[in-house]
């Protein structure tokens, strides 16, 4: 049902400036998308030329921005209210707790607290504990020994291998995989044989774990994700590892066995992290950084090998301006040249 301007802008607490209160509008969109009946966000001045060239019948716009071309709510923060207008006109589907589906196999020494929904068609193994609240959909596997802290919600077909440890109110997002063995291997006369795989896996508390993230158990001990922190989807993190808390992993990372972090570290998109090395407290390792030594605490890294960031930004800013001295170049080589003949037939004469 249609929603109008003012309604809106009294649930995000905004100020309505321009159009008319009773004007009715039918969703909300991006700028790119939205139509003459939704309402869109510009979060930043700077965008404010964008909306010109949108059909948007209205904008969310941060305090300040004044009158503009088409009504607008003014509000202290535009993600935070267009948010809470995205709920009003696409309300979360209703869920309603089902308690232990007859259509899982939960093994009879499983310890199920109460208020817990375990979906068709998930795996419960042998001595597995799921705490009060947790949320385990339809294929997902709780191989023995698993340990699921309170109000955590794992996505459908995640696998979890024996002992795995998640703790209160995390998600593990669909096909992630926690617990498979370490890629660690011994050389002998008859091939590869397969290191020991006696470790397991420990999240800590209020952690996320993207869609098909993987993460190694520990070779003797377990490979532990600190509390806190967020982990994309597509991300590998191998045997050993221990992630401190609050860090922010992006898609594609890969880091490799017994390499740990201390907290609030970020590391971006398709960051490769070799073995052993160990990344400080609040450092950052930019987009496609390879890092194959220590990185101190606080410190901003980019390239491959990563170097601080602003030896990089030397790097790339030289290298963008060797066209241009080659050319310089070839010209200083040709004036030397000419200057070489020059001489040379001025000794000839004087001889």
């Amino acid at each position: 049902m249609p929603i109008t301007l003012g309604d809106l802008a009294a649930t995000v607490g905004g100020t309505l400036v321009g159009g008319s209160a009773a004007t009715p509008l039918a969703g909300a969109a991006t700028l790119d998308a939205a139509g003459a009946d939704e309402i869109t966000l510009v979060d930043v001045a700077d965008k404010l030329h964008l909306l010109a060239k949108s059909r948007a019948g209205a904008a969310i716009v941060p305090l300040g921005t004044g009158p503009l071309d088409r009504p607008s709510i003014e509000v202290g923060d535009v993600h935070a209210a267009f948010a809470t207008v995205i709920v009003r006109f696409r309300p979360p589907r209703p869920r309603s707790r089902i308690g232990v589906s007859p259509q899982a196999a939960v093994d009879p020494t499983a310890r199920i607290a109460a208020d817990v929904d375990i979906q068709p068609f998930a795996t419960v193994g042998p001595d597995v504990e799921i705490a009060a609240g947790a949320t385990i959909h339809a294929g997902v596997r709780l191989m023995a020994g698993c340990r699921i802290g309170a109000g955590t919600e794992i996505f459908p077909n995640a696998v979890l291998y024996e002992n795995t440890v998640v703790g209160r109110d995390c998600i593990v997002h669909a096909n992630a995989v926690l617990g498979a063995y370490g890629f660690g291997y011994k050389p002998t006369a008859a091939g590869y044989v397969l290191s020991a795989q006696l470790g397991w896996v420990e999240i800590g508390d209020a952690v996320e774990i993207g869609a098909g993230t993987t993460i190694d158990r520990g070779t003797y001990g377990p490979t532990v994700i600190g509390a806190g922190t967020k982990i994309d989807n597509l991300v590998m993190l191998a045997h050993n590892c221990r992630l401190g808390r609050h860090n922010m992993i992006c898609s594609q990372v890969g880091v490799a066995g017994s390499t740990t972090t201390g907290d609030w570290v970020v590391m971006a998109g398709q960051v490769g992290v070799r073995d052993h090395v160990h990344i400080g407290d609040k450092a950052v390792l930019g987009a496609r950084s390879g890092v194959s030594s220590d990185i101190e605490a606080g410190k901003t890294v980019l390239g491959e090998p990563a170097i601080d960031l602003r030896d990089r930004k030397l790097q790339l800013a030289t290298i963008s301006k060797l066209p241009e001295m080659r050319k310089d170049l070839k010209a200083l080589v040709a004036r030397v040249e000419s200057l070489e003949r020059a001489g040379g037939r001025g000794a000839a004469e004087a001889a």
